[in-house]
């Protein structure tokens, strides 16, 4: 993440961030809701159909009880502000950092959680929201250590958390009914060493 003062802290190459709003962000929670694979990629309650009471919840997750939480945007091609003065960049999808309870804080520890549209993935905007919530993470919030949780089934996901230094610590085995079989629920971690050396 680039500390110059010139830079936005809210923008990477191609993206930018910003807090989730009610109700503009309304019709977004529910389309990302309704992308069921995305869905069951990043929901441990996959056999459930989201309804958008499933929707609401995510967007007051994201939104109110997370320790950072935003949407993942592009930028309008021209400008970022219409003429009334807002925001006209384009939600692709939502990362965020889990908030630990009070007393376990100290930790300095936390969890990412992301989820792109369907018509995004395979692009890249995912490896880089994840670097950009990385450098907040270590640089801004002063954690020490982040960790990813992927199942099984989602091979590219693990690929590619391995691929932004991620190291596997362990596989909660056969712990995921999914599509008539069971699947291992993989745990990812990077600490802020780690992060470091990656970024060099």
């Amino acid at each position: 993440m680039a500390t110059n003062a010139e830079s936005n802290p809210l923008q990477s190459s191609r993206l930018e961030y910003r807090a989730p709003e009610a109700p503009e962000d309304d019709k977004f929670f529910v389309l990302m809701t309704k992308d069921i694979n995305a869905y069951m990629n990043a929901n441990i309650t996959n056999a459930k159909i989201p309804s958008s009471k499933d929707a609401k919840k995510y967007q007051e997750y994201v939104t109110d009880k997370c320790l950072l939480g935003v949407l993942i945007c592009l930028p309008s091609p021209t400008t970022n502000k219409d003429d009334n003065n807002e925001d006209t960049s384009k939600p692709i999808g939502a990362i965020h950092l889990n908030k630990h309870p009070e007393h376990q804080t100290h930790h300095r520890s936390t969890e990412i959680g992301i989820e792109i549209l369907k018509e995004y993935q395979g692009k890249g905007y995912g490896s880089e929201a994840i670097k950009w919530i990385l450098g907040w993470a270590f640089e801004r919030l002063g954690l020490h250590r982040v960790q990813v949780r992927a199942f099984g089934w989602n091979v590219r996901a693990i690929e590619l958390y391995k691929r932004l230094g991620f190291k596997e610590e362990g596989r909660w085995r056969e712990a995921l009914w999914h599509e008539g079989r069971w699947w291992d629920d993989v745990q990812l971690s990077i600490l802020e060493d780690e992060w470091k050396q990656s970024e060099r």
